[in-house]
């Protein structure tokens, strides 16, 4: 539903800016209030009201988590188990089962440090973010000019930078080309730099399935 302009006007500068979970937290506590204040002379609409406004908080809550759990990949004893399930190895074959937001997400070492990566066919490189770097020890490239990256914001800037090993299941990929960029929210990506190594990866029945040209031994799950 559009909100008209003159209404949106009319609100608080600090209204205005605010995220909607928080603007939906403060309704539903103003109808907890209310149920307080009416409830003496009119019990009904006072129970009702309050029900209403402690179950918006609790929805406001749920949405809450769910979003710090997908979006954070820095929280990491959530995301291990709600939506984001383990990677397998079968017959030299990395396995990654669809996570419940609709991405596939693979647990990595960086030159050995952990990292989350989403898998992004749409990707043409792999993509580090800033903090994922530098706990790595991955440097952007001096002698290598920046590169445009579009992106759902529009085109930033990037770093093109090389990583020594990215482990991960049957996989090892060295001397890879990657790019580090402070636009992806502390997210990384994996991108058909990296797919394209592969003698070839597939889906099927929701399951991403990685074959390697030399599989390796299969790596131990980050934990």
């Amino acid at each position: 539903m559009d909100i008209p302009g003159n209404l949106i006007a009319a609100l608080p500068p600090a209204l205005t800016g605010a995220p909607p979970l928080l603007l939906a937290a403060g309704g539903a506590i103003v109808l907890v209030m209310i149920a307080g204040m009416i409830r003496g002379f009119l019990p009904l609409t006072g129970r009702l009201l309050g029900f209403v406004g402690n179950v918006a908080l609790l929805a406001v809550f749920a949405l809450t988590v769910v979003r710090f759990v997908h979006l954070d990949p820095t929280f990491d004893s959530l995301t291990s188990n709600i939506g984001m399930p383990s990677q397998t190895v079968a017959g030299g074959e990395t396995r990654i089962p669809l996570a419940a937001d609709g991405h596939y997400w693979i647990e990595a070492r960086v030159n050995g440090v952990r990292q989350r990566f989403m898998v992004d066919t749409g990707a043409t490189i792999t993509a580090l973010s800033e903090d994922a770097a530098a706990a790595a020890d991955i440097r952007p490239d001096p002698l290598r000019l920046p590169i445009s990256v579009r992106t759902a914001n529009g085109e930033v800037e990037a770093r093109m930078a090389r990583v020594g090993e990215l482990r991960f299941g049957s996989i090892v990929a060295r001397d890879m080309d990657v790019i580090v960029t402070g636009s992806t929210g502390g997210l990384n990506v994996l991108g058909m730099n990296l797919l394209s190594r592969l003698k070839s990866w597939r889906v099927e029945g929701g399951v991403l399935i990685l074959s390697p040209k030399h599989p390796q031994k299969a790596a131990d799950t980050p934990s």
